[in-house]
């Protein structure tokens, strides 16, 4: 499968998780990887090239750190001027359908305090819905994504436990994040049981 890796981290030498992750993508040499802050520091995008790696890629993978319960601020002009109409959206935009798209997401909370009753008051699914809605735009696959929790006070073990795990979760096959009709008829069928519609 041709996976594009999009790297949206504004400082990545910094980051214990992020480079992590980025420096086993790199070894794996298995996936195209664009470092958009080493690419384009001053966030001038090649349009041409971007949109030709994203028409060549099968999954997307976007890896990035939750900021401010969403993208670094570099992420954000990335999609907005390379998903543009034509190309990924609007008429004759079908350039990203039926690709498969992930978000590969560092954040420095711990997981309960993403809920109704925790202090960030919503899950994370709750909070990517933006990125959700955007796949479902252009028309892509959104795969369920790899969120590693409470990186910031995480220890070599956990780190390198989170980087085997997100390769396997990037390379594997993914299921969509819901079940389909038809396969709810197939358990159905095998159960036995009629389905009333």
């Amino acid at each position: 499968m041709r996976t594009l890796v999009i790297v949206a981290h504004p400082n990545i030498a910094t980051s214990r998780v992020n480079s992590s992750w980025l420096n086993s993508l790199v070894n794996e040499k298995k996936f195209k990887i664009k470092n958009l802050i080493e690419l384009y520091p001053n966030y001038a995008f090649d349009i041409d090239q971007e949109q030709q790696d994203l028409s060549e890629a099968e999954r997307i993978i976007l890896q990035f750190p939750l900021f401010w319960y969403s993208c670094p601020a570099i992420l954000k002009k990335w999609m907005d001027d390379v998903f543009t109409p034509g190309f990924a959206y609007a008429r004759h935009g079908d350039k990203l359908k039926g690709k498969e798209l992930m978000l590969c997401i560092s954040v420095g909370a711990p997981e309960d305090g993403y809920r109704a009753t925790g202090f960030n008051n919503f899950t994370l699914d709750e909070l990517l819905r933006p990125f959700q809605q955007t796949a479902n735009y252009i028309k892509a696959r959104f795969l369920p994504p790899f969120i590693f929790y409470q990186s910031v006070f995480a220890t070599d073990e956990q780190i390198a436990d989170s980087t085997r795990a997100m390769v396997n979760h990037v390379t594997g096959a993914c299921e969509p994040p819901s079940i389909t009709y038809e396969k709810l008829l197939l358990s159905a069928e095998a159960m036995n049981i009629a389905l009333v519609s």
